[in-house]
Parts: structure tokens; C-alpha cells; sequence
């Protein structure tokens, strides 16, 4: 880019505006936790004047991480937009969580934004997570730039983690400037293109020409660079002239870079310390990033699903915006970060919200009219107010009472839908309970605005088991789930061992008399039924047959006695569990003609049943799940050795893709409760799975008397 100085924009605490689309870029901050995303934003921060002084992680001090759960962890788990003026631009930096447990924020980040700065720190290089959120943003061919912090530390190597990024990122990853260090001290960077060095020695950035001893280096990555923005150009005479010795117009390498940056196939490298390569980062957002019309938009449509064309990113067209994130608080209420897409969101106006597609995940699907609240500009926990938010601006909007993250607004006369965009399935079950009725009484509620500000979380009350499951990314994401419930809504809960559901069935046939006389004076119960009792194959459920021939039990008791089996079945013979999978047939019985009822009938079967199971075995049945393991080439040997190890069976491996494979098994439900937990550490954070219900088949007797305790 073409560097020049630039001054504070912004004003301490006024919200930044913007008028047109062109005047807005959102850049969403990609990153590992403790790359530096978050005290980078507040360096550029102070650098447009919005603040006056940066904060420091470790004080939990900073505007981005102001969650009492963030400051008492010292790292990000919420998504926040730091807005900020540069030029005459509004720059909406959305500040995302670099852990995996909290990828929903980070998505939702991904969907707000239309440029992604990806944050790698000089002192450890590029992780996997890193690694697959770049392929991420490639297949929807989101433009980015990589921003290598912590350039002054005392282990920082730019070079090293320069190469990280080319080896990570592939082709298209070249350096715009290189940090100057005399002794031990970054003073400044050279900038390539135009070959000039700016100081920051002094506290101020100034510009003058870079020492002799630093042009072999200047050379060398100016080659590189000029080469890598060429094959980007429109101009195919241009490699030819460079190629003959002719000097290249750095205006016209500028607009080249910049025309590649926007289109997603080039990928300048900036460098930032203490103090040193905000202003770099600044130019780079608004001159090199794309504004909003020039992002496609995703795709729209009626609320029964009909395609619609034709919507832009205008001002003043048909209002579509999406909610990107959800909080709720107390003392302010719900409040809703919204990304406007088409139209105008103003004060008090009313909006038809939509959400669908996220049954699955606890979010029934609602289509409801509502009256916006105030419109506001978040910097931090500050709430600055704002007039309008016009197509391609990030907004929040207080009171939206049914609004959900993931949910469209759009005119309550023209509702639209936006398509939502991918979640990963949450795939660790976390049992809780409430500690005391009045914790129940709360709970509920709470829990439902948990899953309302959440697409990740996933809230099962089990029939089976009677126990109430927070399904989540992860353990970190659990234990921010029932912090927040503990510190924001005042409920107190507390993890129980998990069940999964097992089933019973018998292991042999048999033929059994339930014998139900009672006759001590008054009215009395008399029914007895003879039964068979025989195991089916798994899945073939329960069947009852009537072989009873001269009326020896009466028509109206049969469906009785038939009845008594089924509760006994759903109760369990042994420990608890439904029983399936056999067949009751119905011999012989005795009635009386004043004592026998439908009572005595129904109890009758069920203790034909439970004789059954004294006589033969009773076995106990475990769910079993395909799993299918997604992971790099080289954790492939240790998944599969692992997955053995729960007995599990492993069916074969399929190529995906460059460098990764995947895993299809058959594994025990109780093998996999935590994998979610032993995967990630596993395969170092870049392995998924996903599991489906396959059958149940018979516990090993080694587990039994275990699972039955």
C-alpha cells in the first residue's frame, strides 16, 4: 500500500457514523487465543483517538473483553464490535474468541464481517484451528490479510513466523513491510512498495529513507511482492515489463494490490509491536478492504423459501438485516448486535423477525412482528447511541424480545429470510440440576435465554433418563454456560454423571404364569394369564399375540393383560431400563366373574413378566453410534488406535480434501461422552466428528454389574 501519516479520526465518546455503504468496512479479527487480537484492536483504538489510553488483558482492562468471565480468564468468549472512525471511514473491528469451545461466536463473526484480518503472533506461529478458519473464509472467498503481532517480544522471530504463514496459507502471502530491530528494539517498519522507513522510535511516527544495510533484504521481498501482485493484475503486460528491468508506477502496484486483496486472491502480511504498525493496519482496512457493495450478500427468501433476487446493498432498499449475536442482561434486557444488509434500520420502527432452520439445536422456528428499541453503537459495555443503521453497518437494537441470534429482520409488510449460516453440532452432554426448588423454579427461564443468545447450545430434557443435558462445544463452553447462569440470572446448578439410555431383553424363552388372587373379604382381584415369552432380533420392538381359545380369559381382560406387559417393559425387570425386542404370547389364564377387572389383569402381566426374567437371562443393551472422525493426515494412526481402544469398530478411511482423512467407526454411546474433549486434545484442536444413532446391541459382561450400580 502506499503509506501515508494519518491522524486520530475518531472522538472519545461519540459514535462514530456513516452515511453510504462505501464508507463502512467490518473486519472480523481471526486468531488463537493469545495471539493478540484483542490487544491490537485496542491499539487501534487509541490510534483513531476513540480512546485515550490502551488496556491490558492481564488488567482486564481492555474494551473488547469487559465479560466478567473474560476478565477473570484473560481471554475472549464473546464476539464484540469495537467501532472506530479512520479517515472519514467507519471501521465496525469485530472481535472474535480464538478458543474452539466458542467457534459460534467466531462464525457469527465470519457472517458480519467482509474482510477478516487473521492475528498470528511472531512467538508461536499459526495453529491448526487458525489453519482451518482460512480454509473457511477461501471457500466463500472472503478477502484477507495477516496481521504478525508481538514483533517486539523478546522470542519474536518475523522471519519464522513470516514462513509459518506462507507454508500455512499456501500461495499469495507476501509481506507489505518489514520491522526494523536494533538492538533488542523494534524502532519501525520499511515499507517494500515504496521503500521508505517509518520511525517510531520516538513515540511518533515519522518517514525518511532505511539505512543501506537493509537493502539486500528490501530486495528480496520486494521481488517476491511485486511478483505475487503482477499475477494478480488485470494487466498481463505488466510481468512482461517488470520481467525486461522496467520500474513499475507504485500507484499502479497499489491499485493492483488492492483490486487483489478485495477480489480474495492476494494476502499482504503487516506487522504491529507495542506502539509500532497501527497506522499500517488502518491504511490497509480502508484503502485495501472492501466496502459492503462490494460483498455478495447471502442468499434471501421468502419465508415459505421462494428464491429472491434483486436485493443489494442499498440504503434504500428493502430492509434485510440479520442477528449476529444475542445478550441478555438483567438490569438492561435482551440486546440484539444486528448486521444490516439491505435498508435502513431507524428507532422505534417495526420489523418482522424470522427465524428458522435451527430446530434441531432448540430454536423453534417463529415469525413475529416487533417494535424496534433504541438503535446504539457498542463500544465495549458502553452503549453510545446512534440515529439509523444504513445497509453494511453493525448496529445494536435494545428490546427485541423474541429475536434470537441467527434470526432476519426485515419489513413487516416484505418478511424475507436469510439463509443461516453453518453451526457445528455441540457433541458433549453435560447433566445438570438445580440445587434447590427455588434454583428449579428459575432455571427454565434462564436456560432459555442461554439458548437464545447461542446457536451452539443444544438443551435436551431426556424422557428416558429423566435428566436435563446441556449439549456444548466443550468444557470451557460448559463452565461459561453455568458461570453465566450463576453470576447473570442468580441460578445455581450443579453437574450429575451422565446416563445414556440402555435397554433390557431376554436372553432365552420361557413360559411363565402371573398369578394376581387376592381374596381377603369385600371385593377382590383375581387374574391369571399363562405366557410365552421369547426374545426377537434387535430392533424388531415388542409383539403380543392372542392365542386364547374358549373364552378361558374373557375378550374385554386381553388387551389388559397386554397392557400390564407394556408398563412392566417401560419400567425394567433388572436395573431400570425399558426392555425391548421380544414377543409375549398369551397361552392360557383363569377369570373369576365378580373379582377379575382390568386391574387385576394388567398386574397380572407384569408380574408374568418379571417371573420371565427370573427364569432366563436378562440382557443389557447399549446404544450404539456411527461415528465419522474428520482430521489432518497425520492424526489418522492415533484416532483410529483411540477409537479401538473404546471398543469401538473401525469401518475404513476416505481422502477429504488436501492432507485430511476421515474416520468412519462404530462406536458405544458410552465411549464417547467426553470425545469431544479427547479429540481436540488429540488431534491438537483441528479434528470433528459427528455421530449419529445406529442400533443397540448387548453390554459386555464385564460392564454390567458397573452400569447397574
Amino acid at each position: 500500500m502506499a503509506e501515508k501519516s494519518t491522524g486520530a479520526s475518531g472522538a472519545a465518546g461519540r459514535a462514530p457514523a456513516a452515511d453510504r455503504p462505501d464508507m463502512v468496512r467490518n473486519v472480523v479479527l481471526v486468531g488463537h487465543s493469545g495471539a493478540g487480537k484483542t490487544t491490537l484492536v485496542e491499539s487501534l483504538l487509541v490510534a483513531t483517538g476513540t480512546i485515550q489510553r490502551p488496556g491490558r488483558v492481564e488488567d482486564g482492562t481492555t474494551v473488547s473483553d469487559f465479560d466478567e468471565v473474560e476478565i477473570r480468564q484473560q481471554r475472549s468468549v464473546n464476539l464484540t464490535v469495537a467501532p472506530m472512525l479512520h479517515d472519514g471511514v467507519k471501521i465496525n473491528l469485530l472481535d472474535t474468541p480464538g478458543y474452539a469451545d466458542f467457534v459460534g461466536d467466531l462464525r457469527a463473526g465470519l457472517r458480519a464481517a467482509d474482510a477478516a484480518l487473521f492475528v498470528v503472533p511472531a512467538t508461536d506461529g499459526v495453529d491448526g484451528l487458525t489453519r482451518m478458519l482460512w480454509e473457511e473464509c477461501a471457500a466463500v472467498g472472503m478477502p484477507r490479510a495477516v496481521v504478525i503481532t508481538k514483533i517486539d517480544h523478546q522470542r519474536a522471530d518475523f522471519a519464522e513466523a513470516l514462513a509459518a504463514c506462507q507454508d500455512a496459507f499456501g500461495d499469495g502471502v507476501a509481506p507489505l513491510y518489514l520491522p526494523v530491530v536494533t538492538n533488542g528494539r523494534v524502532n519501525g517498519l520499511i515499507g517494500l512498495l515504496t521503500q521508505r522507513f517509518y520511525n517510531y522510535a520516538t513515540g511518533t511516527r515519522t518517514e525518511n529513507a532505511p539505512g543501506p544495510d537493509y537493502q539486500d533484504q528490501i530486495d528480496r521481498y520486494r521481488g517476491a511482492l511485486i511478483e505475487g501482485i503482477i499475477q494478480e493484475s488485470e494487466d498481463e503486460s505488466l510481468m512482461d515489463r517488470y520481467l525486461s528491468g522496467e520500474e513499475i508506477d507504485v500507484k499502479v502496484l497499489v491499485g493492483d494490490l488492492e483490486k487483489a486483496v478485495a477480489r480474495g486472491g492476494f494476502y499482504p502480511v503487516l506487522a504491529t509491536g507495542t506502539g509500532v504498525g497501527a497506522a499500517e493496519v488502518l491504511q490497509l482496512v480502508t484503502q485495501g478492504f472492501p466496502f459492503p457493495l462490494e460483498h455478495p450478500l447471502p442468499e434471501i427468501t421468502t419465508i415459505d423459501g421462494k428464491p429472491v433476487a434483486g436485493i443489494a446493498c442499498d440504503p434504500d432498499g428493502p430492509l434485510v438485516a440479520e442477528v449476529v449475536k444475542t445478550t441478555s442482561d438483567p438490569y438492561v434486557g435482551r440486546i440484539s448486535l444486528v448486521r444490516v444488509f439491505s435498508g435502513t434500520l431507524r428507532p422505534d420502527a417495526t420489523v418482522h423477525v424470522s427465524g428458522h432452520g435451527l430446530a434441531d439445536h432448540g430454536h423453534e422456528d417463529h415469525d413475529v412482528d416487533e417494535r424496534l428499541g433504541a438503535l446504539s453503537c457498542p463500544l465495549g459495555k458502553h452503549q453510545r447511541p446512534a440515529a439509523k443503521g444504513i445497509a453494511g453497518d453493525v448496529v445494536a437494537v435494545a428490546k427485541l424480545a423474541r429475536a434470537e441470534t441467527g434470526d432476519t429482520l426485515s419489513d413487516k409488510d416484505r418478511p424475507l429470510l436469510m439463509t443461516a449460516w453453518t453451526m457445528p453440532d455441540p457433541l458433549l452432554p453435560v447433566a445438570i440440576q438445580a440445587r434447590s426448588k427455588a434454583d428449579d423454579d428459575k432455571l427454565g427461564q434462564a436456560l432459555g435465554r442461554l439458548v437464545a443468545e447461542d446457536p451452539t447450545l443444544r438443551l435436551e430434557n431426556n424422557p428416558e433418563t429423566k435428566q436435563l443435558v446441556l449439549w456444548c462445544m466443550g468444557e470451557a463452553h460448559a463452565d461459561v454456560l453455568l458461570d453465566r447462569l450463576s453470576r447473570r440470572h442468580g441460578v445455581e446448578v450443579e453437574k450429575v454423571g451422565l446416563r445414556v439410555p440402555l435397554r433390557e431383553t431376554l436372553g432365552g424363552s420361557c413360559r411363565v404364569v402371573g398369578r394376581n388372587v387376592k381374596q381377603t373379604g369385600g371385593h377382590g382381584q383375581y387374574a391369571v394369564c399363562h405366557l410365552e415369552v421369547e426374545p426377537l432380533p434387535s430392533g424388531s420392538g415388542f409383539e403380543f399375540v392372542d392365542k386364547i381359545v374358549g373364552g378361558v380369559v374373557p375378550r374385554q381382560f386381553i388387551p389388559s393383560v397386554e397392557k400390564g406387559v407394556r408398563t412392566q417393559m417401560e419400567r425394567g425387570v433388572v436395573a431400570g431400563y425399558p426392555m425391548v425386542d421380544i414377543r409375549v404370547t398369551l397361552c392360557d389364564g383363569k377369570a373369576h366373574s365378580v373379582d377379575s377387572s382390568d386391574m387385576a389383569f394388567q398386574i397380572a402381566g407384569a408380574l408374568a413378566l418379571k417371573e420371565a426374567a427370573a427364569k432366563v437371562p436378562t440382557l443389557l443393551l447399549e446404544p450404539v453410534d456411527e461415528v465419522a472422525v474428520l482430521v489432518a493426515d497425520e492424526y489418522v494412526g492415533a484416532v483410529m488406535s483411540d477409537l479401538s481402544s473404546r471398543r469401538g469398530r473401525v469401518l475404513g478411511t476416505e481422502p477429504v480434501g488436501t492432507g485430511r482423512t476421515l474416520v468412519r467407526a462404530e462406536v458405544p454411546q458410552l465411549e464417547v461422552t467426553r470425545y469431544a474433549i479427547d479429540l481436540r486434545s488429540m488431534s491438537h484442536g483441528t479434528g470433528t466428528f459427528r455421530r449419529s444413532f445406529l442400533r443397540y446391541e448387548p453390554l459386555p459382561s464385564h460392564l454390567v454389574d458397573k452400569v447397574t450400580a
